[in-house]
């Protein structure tokens, strides 16, 4: 082994201060499935371009899915998959809407999307604006140019879709703002020109030199907007218990409406814009006339916070749905409501499709129940329906006295099923193999370095598996981990990710040496980037072939550079041979989540890397294209001495270092070198032992590399010393790190000790 600069030491460097962090994200072996609740529904109705009907639905776990309806089946057609959220990796999306052949969504990473909806899932552009989480949209369904949106910032905009999209003249000092999985998307013609009021308040950020209206007013978070289907009225409404109507032509304010006690969560509004329907936290639907500017109705018909409303084309029924886990059907003119049905779960949306009412929920399935829409009062006829109160008190006195509705439905009539959500995990101490727990209550072995499940348990206790599984191994914590998605979220930062190595023995791989080392983080990057690596050589080869001399030098980015003293500078590496241990599925590849230079963070699975990206982080690409990462001491300082009361003679002098990852064996077979065979302890012919004084610290290389001078595996030798710490003899398949950790367990050097036994 040789010497390297500590990676701390940035003296001369003109390396950024944190570097841009690298995630993969482990799919379940289903990866046509939801892994976490549904947060929105948009339906689309069969057009020439398509003879079937869309649901689309998106998902906590930052996938939209796109599903085929026939026959009263639904089939998988696409996965859009782009949102991210960098900062602390909660990529759900929020809402999602169908904007003529336009799927736009938004997300928890402050951007919108805009999405070819009959595409297999390319991104057409990423809209930058909000400040905070973009919670809800609304878009006019006879102007399919206009969308507005909201979020936790307090922020409303109205966007002109084709303004937004129109190709602009690259600048030299700006780039385009595409994700890097998108496309620029055909070149659209602007309907109309909303942006052109004096009224609108300018805004910053946004590319292209395009600035949405801003509807200024609201001081807190944004959960609901509507639109009328000419875009003429937006309706908005929050935390702050008002709903505010604005002209979103302009971004002018209108008037603001006041009755709710608690956050509006989902607002309505029918198609000419003089009625408005909002459902409240405080468990109340209340029906408000914008032209008179009052509530006319209250509905007193949940028992919980009401969070997704659905009415039928005439605004003459609607469906509702909440934390209660329950659908309502109501009539607004005659206050009768019915109990459709119940679901396991909280409702977060309902998307109404002629008889059938899709409930969304935190479980991550779409459920389809009978509904009736297009002659709602069949559904009345049924028997059941009560009159709904215009107090929120009567409702949960109602349930209290037992006198709650029986529902008219007991299953839906179809159901499109995802997978459980992980809902716990845990580490095990070889920092290779995660335990989880989903919502099903099933407990599996996961294997991170190449994100498979390895071992499913069914259902049984998770502590009592951690515990059956728990090791006495000590390696590095060299990445970090959450199931915020629903699933396995791997995050590595350099170069803390770089800390731990293991012994290719320990990997079972073939023809290794004893003493071989593998570093996990670097052959996990391999693993990951490998159809990058493939498609980057076959891109830079036909380069080549075309005369492009520059072609694949230019591969670190020129604002990162690195001193050389500060990575392990090994020799070029074959980046496209992986080892089993590190082969990820290609049937359900990992997403990889990373920060781009230009156009913020992106999302993209492992086989779609074309070799192009150029926004993969510098050290990344750097350690599996040349083989260089920065080097952690991976060393441990320790002392040998022998056991009190044994004659064996004292071998050493001084404080040893050693490999942390050294296994006991090996410091057995070097005091049994040392007293057995005639070696020198320093200089001579052989210089395998030599102490290395020239660092002012004995450095015990010996140790991980005995076997080069002709000894056996410690397993065929007679062992003749034992190897002691806290008067506790060692396992010879402990490690320097797992004695250090478990056994002398105190700050200070670790004190070995060695006595001969008998031998056997």
């Amino acid at each position: 082994m040789h010497r390297v600069g500590s990676a701390g030491n940035t003296a001369g460097s003109t390396r950024p201060r944190k570097e841009k962090r690298f995630t993969y994200v482990l799919n379940d072996a289903d990866a046509k499935k939801h892994c976490a609740g549904i947060n929105c529904l948009a339906y689309l109705n069969g057009s020439a371009a398509s003879t079937s009907d869309y649901l689309f639905s998106g998902s906590r776990d930052g996938t939209l899915k796109r599903w085929e309806l026939n026959n009263g089946d639904a089939s998988f057609s696409a996965t859009f998959e782009s949102h991210v959220d960098w900062l602390i990796f909660i990529v759900q999306v929020n809402d999602a809407i169908i904007v003529g052949d336009k799927l736009v969504s938004c997300s928890s990473d402050t951007t919108l999307k805009v999405w070819n909806c009959y595409s297999e899932g390319a991104c057409t552009k990423t809209l930058r604006q909000h400040s905070d989480y973009v919670i809800c949209l609304a878009a006019a369904e006879k102007n399919s140019n206009i969308v507005a949106s909201g979020g936790l910032g307090g922020e409303v905009f109205i966007w002109d879709l084709d303004a937004a999209l129109a190709p602009v003249a690259k600048s030299v000092d700006a780039k385009e703002d595409e994700v890097p999985n998108g496309n620029s998307g055909p070149a659209l013609t602007t309907l109309c020109n909303v942006n052109s009021s004096s009224n609108i308040a300018s805004s910053n950020g946004q590319s292209h030199g395009y600035n949405p209206i801003t509807a200024k007013g609201h001081k807190d978070s944004v959960y609901a907007l509507a639109m009328n289907d000419t875009g003429t009225l937006l309706v908005s409404g929050g935390t702050e218990k008002v709903v505010r109507v604005w002209d979103p032509r302009t971004g002018s304010k209108k008037m603001k409406l006041r009755g709710h006690t608690d956050n509006i969560r989902t607002l309505l509004l029918d198609s000419t814009g003089r009625y408005c329907l909002s459902g409240s936290s405080d468990s109340m639907i209340r029906l408000w006339d914008l032209g008179q500017q009052r509530c006319v109705h209250s509905y007193a018909v949940h028992t919980d916070s009401v969070w997704a409303l659905a009415s039928t084309p005439s605004f003459g029924h609607v469906y509702s749905g909440g934390r209660d886990q329950s659908v309502y059907l109501t009539d607004l003119s005659t206050r009768d409501s019915i109990l459709l049905c119940t679901n396991e779960y909280p409702i977060l949306q309902l998307s109404l499709q002629d008889d059938t009412i899709w409930v969304a929920t935190t479980d991550s399935s779409v459920y389809g129940w009978p509904a009736e829409g297009r002659t709602p009062q069949k559904v009345f006829e049924k028997g059941g329906s009560f009159l709904a109160g215009n107090l929120s008190f009567s409702r949960a006195r109602a349930s209290l006295e037992g006198s709650a509705p029986v529902p008219v439905y007991k299953e839906p009539s179809l159901v499109i099923p995802g997978v459980p959500a992980i809902i716990q995990h845990e580490i095990m101490n070889n920092r290779r193999h995660v335990l989880t727990k989903d919502t099903a209550g099933s407990v599996k072995l996961w294997e991170i370095t190449r994100g498979a499940v390895i071992e499913d348990f069914g259902k049984v206790s998770f502590e009592d598996k951690k515990k059956e599984l728990f090791e006495m191994v000590s390696i590095p914590a060299w990445f970090t981990m959450d199931a915020r998605l629903g699933c396995l979220s791997v995050h590595l930062d350099t170069p803390q990710c770089f800390s731990a190595e293991i012994y290719a023995v320990d990997l079972n791989v073939s023809g290794a040496q004893e003493d071989l080392k593998i570093n996990l983080a670097q052959e996990t990057l391999r693993g990951l980037l490998v159809h990058w690596s493939k498609r980057k050589q076959k891109s830079s080869s036909h380069s080549l072939s075309n005369g492009d001399s520059s072609s694949g030098k230019d591969i670190l980015s020129k604002d990162s550079p690195r001193s050389r003293s500060e990575v392990d500078d090994g020799t070029e590496n074959h980046a496209t041979h992986v080892l089993p241990s590190f082969e990820f599925s290609t049937v359900s590849p990992p997403s990889i989540i990373t920060e781009g230079s230009s156009g913020g963070p992106w999302r993209k699975r492992i086989t779609d890397l074309d070799g192009t990206e150029g926004d993969l982080p510098w050290w990344c690409v750097d350690c599996v294209t040349h083989n260089r990462y920065p080097k952690e001491n991976t060393k441990c300082g320790f002392y040998l001495h022998p056991a009190e009361g044994s004659p064996a003679p004292n071998i050493t002098q001084g404080k040893l270092s050693a490999p942390r990852i050294l296994r006991i064996h090996k410091v057995a077979n070097y005091v049994v070198e040392k007293l057995v065979l005639d070696k020198p302890l320093d200089g001579g012919a052989d210089n395998t032992f030599a102490m290395g004084l020239s660092s002012g610290q004995p450095q015990l290389s010996a140790l991980d590399s005995s076997s080069r001078i002709g000894l056996k595996p410690w397993q065929k030798l007679k062992p003749c010393v034992e190897i002691l710490c806290n008067n506790q003899v060692l396992s010879q398949e402990m490690s320097l790190a797992t004695v250090r950790t478990y056994i002398w367990k105190k700050p200070e050097d670790l004190i070995l000790h060695y006595r001969v036994v008998q031998s056997r």
